[in-house]
């Protein structure tokens, strides 16, 4: 299946990011966001939203906090807009083009979801899907100390899975994932908008 891409490459490990990569969750985030934005007279654009995807809640809070010259607690509204996002999970469906690629290679090579989300809000992301039996490792944003585009969160899923970082192929829906990816020295394909897969260089 991914002959088509790598046709002289047979990789180790697959690892995916969460939001926008395996789940269609960027709307329900976006939702949640200006939910609990709200509240401080500020909003969060779509634009925005998509090239601050990857970095993890309390950092973009840090970030509009530095924007917008406000004081918004990171710890607090992290927890207001998990009841906005949970709220809205009934919303949520997997990306198809994605699982197949995952139901693929299920049993076949290893699998994890690197992501920069909490691991509580992945976790019942994943129930609600019915994804867990498909992943071997989650890697979510309590586990590293420096976010995408830093690579840790890929060399840590690597490590953990004992696979050498170039026989990992990763999938990214941002710019960030994607950079972090490269510079951990894997191969990546590129979740467009229309939910295709393209190669990243």
């Amino acid at each position: 299946m991914l002959k088509q891409f790598f046709p002289e490459q047979d990789f180790k490990a697959l690892l995916f990011d969460f939001d926008g990569t395996v789940a269609d969750t960027m709307p329900a985030h976006l939702g949640a966001w200006n939910k609990a934005l709200a509240k401080y007279d500020l909003s969060l654009s779509r634009e925005q939203h998509m090239a601050w995807a990857g970095r993890p809640t309390h950092r973009i809070v840090e970030m509009m906090n530095e924007l917008h010259n406000s004081t918004i607690n990171p710890e607090q509204f992290l927890k207001e807009k998990e009841v906005h996002y949970l709220s809205n999970l009934h919303e949520v469906s997997t990306i198809k083009s994605v699982m197949n690629v995952i139901a693929h290679y299920h049993g076949k090579i290893p699998m994890a979801i690197v992501t920069g989300s909490r691991r509580k809000i992945v976790e019942l992301t994943m129930q609600q899907l019915k994804l867990q039996p498909y992943f071997d490792l989650l890697v979510c944003a309590e586990d590293y100390t420096q976010g995408k585009p830093a690579p840790d969160c890929f060399l840590m899923a690597a490590s953990q899975l004992k696979i050498t970082p170039t026989d990992c192929l990763v999938f990214e829906d941002a710019v960030l994932g994607i950079q972090a990816a490269h510079t951990a020295g894997m191969n990546c394909l590129k979740v467009n908008e229309e939910y295709t897969l393209i190669h990243t260089r």
